[in-house]
């Protein structure tokens, strides 16, 4: 390994950017491969980098939360409650209408089993 390499490697580990340390040679080569500048090589690392961090963040917090089991809406079980509307779900999750200043408000027979917390948390 190349002196410039071996040193960019410890500064970037230094600074903390475990994701450029691991993608920069791949990215690198395929931004070559593409003609791409520059600019366009960092912006690519840096996003890639950031996207990572915000992953482990999200994934520090539901380990910090400590919810007995982790679940997503994917692998929610939709059968085990035939009346609930899967695409109304999916579409809440998306969050849209936070953004629309709505309010969302859940209604229904309490059954902690299939609805009220394993929904909410997924």
């Amino acid at each position: 390994m190349d002196t410039p390499r071996v040193l960019l490697e410890h500064y970037l580990k230094q600074l903390r950017l475990p994701t450029i340390v691991r993608e920069f040679p791949k990215l690198a080569e395929q931004c070559a491969k593409e003609g791409a500048t520059f600019e366009q090589f960092l912006l690519r690392l840096v996003e890639q980098e950031m996207l990572d961090r915000e992953r482990r963040a999200t994934e520090r917090r539901i380990k910090a939360a400590k919810f007995p089991v982790s679940k997503s809406l994917e692998t929610y079980d939709f059968l085990a409650i035939p009346s609930l509307n899967k695409k109304l779900v999916v579409e809440l999750a998306r969050c849209e209408w936070i953004g629309r200043r709505e309010n969302v408000l859940a209604l229904g027979n309490y059954d902690p089993a299939t609805f009220c917390t394993s929904l909410v948390r997924s």
